[in-house]
């Protein structure tokens, strides 16, 4: 068990927090078509939305990152779209008799100047001309596009549901930690606070020991001077304010876990930084020893949140 640890009854805490790694998949079918959506979560400072789809239903793309963008808020999202459509036929054959004309015309041309064999009606073959570019076209169906938009969100909503699910659960497990070093950190600071009064006398046993040792004992200094560079030094190196703060962040810390807001990855990455500000001058301030040491391992566990919120959507 961690030396700072004492054991917190995390049931209490409602988890609200999500993390930014997921995956959903979600389908849709019908006589017509099979869509599926796939879709996966990694960190990322905002929200950025790569769609890969058949080119054939672009015209759903816009729809698609909108969406994925105002219900997952943050994270790079790689959205996966497959189209398998049933239907027998994908477009109308049609054949460009114009164009026909003109390359029979071009072709008996050619035979007839360089006598090329006889092949078919004055050497020319019916796959020969049908081969022929812009001969023969299939020309696509035209889509219902709002209908299939519609077909496709519904696959697309179904594949954000899962990825929600997931990054609860994930979310979950990052807000014990979370909550386990704020606890840890807690426990650090009741140290400090415990230790911080203690400074001030250990200053002027040591200023008093450090005078008698280069003057000689038989040098007497005056009490009231002493005292007097013991309170600057008390003055210079007070740390309640810090202690104050470092304390209101952490319970901060902790109402946060529970908050539903949006962005709340970034309010707790400010967070962390301040409950890091306050570290860094408690120990900058303090100038002894034992409190130093204290904060070596307090900023370890502050460090360690700030790589745990870098998950948090």
């Amino acid at each position: 068990m961690h030396k700072y640890y004492k054991t917190i009854k995390l049931k209490r805490y409602r988890f609200m927090i999500s993390s930014m790694t997921g995956f959903g998949r979600g389908e849709y079918i019908d006589d017509s078509r099979s869509i599926t959506a796939e879709m996966k979560g990694v960190n990322h400072r905002y929200c950025d939305v790569y769609v890969k789809m058949p080119k054939k239903y672009a015209f759903a793309e816009e729809k698609i990152r909108s969406t994925v963008k105002e219900r997952l808020k943050r994270g790079k999202i790689e959205v996966t779209i497959t189209v398998d459509d049933f239907n027998q036929s994908s477009g109308d054959i049609r054949v460009n008799m114009a164009t026909a004309k003109q390359y029979y015309s071009a072709l008996s041309q050619l035979q007839d100047t360089f006598g090329f064999g006889t092949e078919g009606n004055g050497g020319m073959s019916l796959k020969l001309l049908a081969e022929m570019p812009d001969v023969i076209k299939c020309m696509p169906v035209k889509e219902d596009e709002d209908l299939v938009t519609s077909q496709i969100m519904t696959a697309v909503n179904m594949a954000v549901d899962g990825m929600m699910q997931m990054r609860k659960t994930e979310g979950k497990k990052l807000a014990e930690d979370i909550l386990k070093r704020a606890e840890i950190i807690s426990n650090i600071r009741a140290q400090i606070v415990e230790r911080a009064p203690m400074v001030k006398s250990d200053y002027k046993d040591k200023m008093k020991a450090r005078i008698s040792e280069l003057l000689g004992s038989d040098v007497q200094i005056p009490e009231e001077r002493i005292l007097v560079e013991a309170a600057v030094f008390a003055d210079k190196a007070d740390i309640t304010e810090e202690l104050v703060r470092l304390d209101s962040h952490i319970n901060q810390l902790k109402e946060f876990v529970e908050d539903d807001s949006q962005a709340i990855g970034k309010k707790i990455d400010f967070l962390v930084q301040e409950m890091n500000r306050e570290a860094n001058t408690i120990g900058s301030k303090s100038n002894d020893t034992k409190i130093t040491a204290l904060m070596i391992d307090l900023k370890a566990e502050i460090e360690k949140i700030r790589e745990q919120v870098q998950n948090i959507a």
